[in-house]
């Protein structure tokens, strides 16, 4: 099918001229817009304007110059189609064969921190987007364009055949329903966050950029892959940097992701976290990133074997030199010291990744699939109010107390359910993670902490209420001096009494930290 005429409208003109004048070389006619008529003409090309095609002005200062009868009646009508035809002939519609377009940046507009809502509103293209989803409509007639990379693969084409294949065409109309969706996703999104913070929106919009084929799934015989929201003002576990090692399985994603989560809680001193299956198995601070590192390991030696390791803070050669006789799936760091690297490229195998601590501290909303359908929540990013915590047994923790049980608050919150953190010295002792019942959580991690040595003032964290007083008992039992828990449970004044005989300071946050 012979091209005739070639419609250009463009806000970004690279590979334009170059484009039109192999065109015009064929005897193919140019219809251009405003501005990039006057770039072609520039070049001395024989142009046509859209107002003599449509015999109306430009008005609206450029919001309707394409929006007219004979542009789209052009691009519309088929071909093989009579009465078509017909129609052309008797309104004196010519035939546009070709559409080359692409669209006023919006995306671009909105990622400047400093644009206004007036200056996103005036980005918000009318007049192309109608025309890419006319021509990609009628692909069967006419060719459209969308991307400059797409230029040459039409011109060999147009040399080689005097016309575009079928295949060729329904290849470029597929992008350019892409291309319309993704713009149009954008826009939607952006006025999303125009409505009030706590709202979640009517519709999500879910477009993603495969970046990554992964190993495998959950397991081997499942294939799986990296999908990353094109959005940057939300930085996910995608945007990681694999520095070494295999390549990441769909688990390694899950785990590092953990990581991420656990790591957050944490800025005001070096911080170690081991993940293993989802949950931390030993988290630690202290003045020393390596020390943390070494009670993060003693919190549970075993469960560490095949874990990731990830810090707050620049990994250093004394900290590598502690990581190198163990088997780790994933180191973690926010940058690391160029001897600390060598150290662990000598584990070939090792997954070395970096990560941008500033934006994992985002809030971000959370997307999980169920059949036909996904779960969306706001992140839990509530913090507890410190200023008026009182124990509700009428004896206080001490500082060191206080101190220790914050920190496995916020340890808890990254425990699947049921959960159970105990902690001493800024480090967690026994953690209790996923069981049907939370007398099963504590005895897990009191058994734990009563494994180790030199532990004499531990406390305990529970990511929820407790139903019976059956906790506080064990918990006495193994010694533990203070407890943290949401409290609001009918029998809390049973838990209380038991707090109060045995002496234990019983602080409610009226915060629960379920994960599932």
């Amino acid at each position: 099918m012979k091209i005739k005429n070639a419609l250009f409208s463009t806000y970004n003109k690279s590979g334009v001229v170059e484009f039109a004048q192999k065109l015009n070389t064929l005897g193919i006619q140019i219809i251009a817009t405003g501005k990039t008529e006057a770039i072609l003409n520039e070049h001395h090309l024989q142009v046509m304007t859209v107002e003599d095609t449509t015999h109306f002005p430009e008005i609206l200062d450029g919001r309707v110059k394409t929006l007219h009868p004979n542009i789209h009646g052009g691009i519309l009508f088929k071909r093989n189609n009579q009465d078509h035809q017909e129609t052309l002939l008797k309104h004196n519609i010519k035939s546009i064969d070709m559409v080359i377009v692409n669209l006023y940046p919006f995306e671009q507009t909105i990622a400047n921190a400093a644009s206004t809502l007036d200056q996103a509103i005036e980005q918000i293209d009318i007049g192309g987007p109608t025309m890419i989803r006319a021509a990609a409509k009628n692909y069967k007639d006419v060719v459209i364009l969308v991307e400059a990379e797409d230029f040459e693969l039409v011109w060999q084409e147009l040399q080689l055949h005097q016309d575009v294949s079928l295949a060729t065409r329904l290849y470029l109309a597929t992008k350019a329903f892409n291309i319309i969706a993704h713009y149009d996703h954008c826009i939607a999104n952006y006025f999303n966050t125009l409505t009030p913070q706590n709202n979640l929106p009517q519709k999500i919009i879910l477009e993603l950029d495969k970046k990554q084929i992964l190993r495998y799934g959950e397991n081997p015989h499942q294939d799986a892959a990296v999908y990353q929201i094109p959005n940057p003002i939300q930085n996910v576990l995608a945007n990681h940097v694999q520095i070494q090692g295999k390549d990441l399985s769909y688990n390694n994603i899950l785990d590092a992701q953990a990581a991420l989560q656990c790591i957050a809680e944490f800025s005001n001193q070096p911080t170690v976290a081991v993940i293993k299956h989802n949950n931390p198995c030993g988290v630690a601070s202290d003045e020393s990133l390596a020390i943390a590192f070494q009670k993060a390991q003693a919190a549970d030696p075993i469960s560490i074997f095949g874990g990731i390791i990830i810090t707050n803070e620049t990994l250093d050669i004394e900290t590598a030199h502690l990581l190198s006789p163990l088997f780790l799936e994933i180191v973690m760091a926010p940058a690391f010291e160029p001897q600390a690297l060598v150290i662990l490229k000598s584990k070939k195998n090792l997954r070395v990744l970096t990560y941008n601590i500033d934006e994992i501290h985002k809030p971000l909303t959370q997307i999980k699939s169920i059949f036909n359908g996904y779960l969306v929540q706001r992140s839990n990013n509530q913090l507890l109010d410190t200023f008026n915590l009182k124990s509700a047994s009428d004896y206080e923790a001490t500082p060191e107390q206080l101190s220790d049980l914050l920190f496995a608050l916020k340890v808890v919150k990254h425990v699947n359910s049921n959960a159970i953190v105990i902690a001493e010295n800024q480090a967690t002792t026994g953690i209790g993670a996923g069981q049907m019942n939370r007398i099963q959580s504590a005895e897990i991690a009191l058994k734990q902490t009563a494994l180790k040595p030199n532990i004499v003032n531990p406390v305990l964290a529970s990511d929820a209420f407790f139903p019976f007083r059956d906790v506080v008992d064990l918990a006495h039992e193994f010694g533990i001096k203070a407890i943290m828990q949401p409290g609001g449970s009918i029998n809390d004044s049973q838990v209380i009494a038991a707090c109060k005989a045995f002496k234990i300071p019983l602080y409610f946050t009226g915060i629960r930290h379920f994960k599932h």
